[in-house]
């Protein structure tokens, strides 16, 4: 590729579909290790990132939605393998309200059925994959309700979920700059991050 010669790659990926097959259940969704040996050569050649959390050794993290980062930089922390990490959470003071919002939805949608309300922990994920069309208007409506309580959340649409998360100014394009920045390759003017990820909510990376 032309576009990249000269260049330093930086590689970032999302998970869900992208790495993972599509699955009914997200607790399903493993990488096939074919897929965990290709990802380990592309660590071993380019700075990675995971935009979901995923332990393999020497590739960064940043899951909820780009919440909760992670990378085996200069810290004072450091993962069970002993590598040095950088932990940012600019959404932490939002979880106790976060938890309340999430225990509101799992028990105002107990009656439609196929709903699955998922605990990312900075996020909370509503998917309706296995909810019928004529029910979808009443899980919309106990998110709403339950939104109008708690202000500091909004809403967006993925495919087939509901993503709500703290009302701040971060999503994934902010990980990505975050990640840039503690790599190395903030000022940078030959560097060149690829994205790849399914979602609309891969849309704010795409914009860096």
């Amino acid at each position: 590729m032309s576009i990249a010669k000269g260049r330093k790659i930086v590689i970032f990926l999302d998970y869900d579909r992208t790495l993972s097959d599509i699955v009914s259940n997200r607790e399903e969704a493993f990488m096939t290790e074919k897929m965990r040996m290709v990802l380990r050569e592309v660590a071993n050649c380019f700075p990675t990132t995971i935009i979901n959390f995923v332990q393999l050794k020497n590739v960064y993290y940043a899951g909820s939605h780009g919440l909760d980062v992670e990378a085996p930089l200069d810290s004072t922390n450091f993962d069970e393998m002993d590598n040095k990490v950088v932990l940012y959470q600019p959404a932490k003071e939002f979880l106790p309200e976060k938890r309340k919002v999430l225990n509101l939805l799992s028990e105002r949608s107990k009656g439609i059925k196929g709903a699955n309300i998922e605990d990312n922990k900075f996020c909370i994920s509503v998917h309706f994959r296995h909810v019928h069309t004529k029910n979808l208007g009443k899980l919309e409506n106990v998110i709403a309700v339950v939104l109008e309580e708690y202000q500091n959340f909004r809403v967006s649409t993925g495919k087939k979920v509901f993503e709500i998360r703290p009302d701040i100014m971060w999503n994934k394009g902010h990980a990505l700059e975050y990640f840039l920045e503690n790599l190395g390759f903030g000022n940078s003017d030959d560097v060149l991050p690829i994205y790849i990820g399914d979602d609309r909510t891969d849309e704010d990376a795409f914009k860096v």
